[in-house]
């Protein structure tokens, strides 16, 4: 099972530019909330449980407790294909846990994951892998699955997950996310327009913390 369909179908919002007064660091988000912050949209997305989230300058930081799903993000809407991401977190679950990279596209409806840490547990189970991709210093598993009890971004049941996952877990680095793309693309798993990119910290059944430095560029 994997978690953390329901929370990308969260508002549309998007972050523009910057805004005038970019604040160090805000009070926590401790409800189901989306918004803009120093420039990158921001959701905090759970359906039970305690989960945090604390936007900073130069990220966010994410608490939960006792939860069945929640997701901390931060990043770009709609972001750009081309994107690099670079982060350094301090990536603390008990339980199951995933941090990475993670989006929409529209037309077709894809909820993607770049998974370079998890808990307990390596996303997303089931099926075998379909391939593999090389990236930013190691080797990814490619994977695609469906979640029949998720709605997408724009109401759409039962989208595609697209998956990459790190072979040897990591907290620190860089995602070039082009390298996904392609990689997906060549094995027919099409996406369609793209509606986000963001840096994810993902909770399912479990507990945890999580305090995460990113830029985008």
């Amino acid at each position: 099972m994997t978690g953390g369909g329901a929370g990308g179908a969260g508002g549309e919002g998007g972050a523009g530019g910057a805004p005038d007064t970019c604040t160090t660091s805000e009070q926590p988000v401790c409800s189901n909330q989306s918004g803009d912050h120093c420039g990158f949209y921001y959701q905090l997305w759970k359906d039970q449980g305690t989960g945090c989230l604390t936007n900073t300058a130069d990220g966010f930081s994410v608490e939960w407790s006792d939860i069945n799903n929640l997701l901390g993000r931060k990043g770009l809407r709609p972001g750009s294909g081309n994107q690099i991401v670079t982060y350094e977190a301090d990536f603390q679950p008990n339980g199951n846990a995933y941090l990475g990279v993670y989006g929409w596209t529209k037309s077709p409806a894809v909820e993607y994951y770049i998974i370079d840490g998890w808990g307990t547990w390596r996303p997303p189970g089931g099926s075998g892998a379909m391939g593999t991709v090389t990236s930013d210093g190691g080797v990814y598993d490619i994977y695609k699955t469906q979640r029949s009890e998720v709605l997408a971004i724009d109401g759409i049941n039962a989208p595609y997950q697209f998956w990459s996952v790190r072979k040897q877990k990591r907290t620190s680095g860089t995602i070039t996310v082009a390298n996904h793309f392609d990689a997906w693309q060549k094995l027919g798993m099409n996406m369609g327009s793209l509606s986000e990119v963001s840096m994810l910290v993902e909770g399912y059944q479990s507990s945890g913390r999580a305090d995460v430095r990113v830029t985008m560029r």
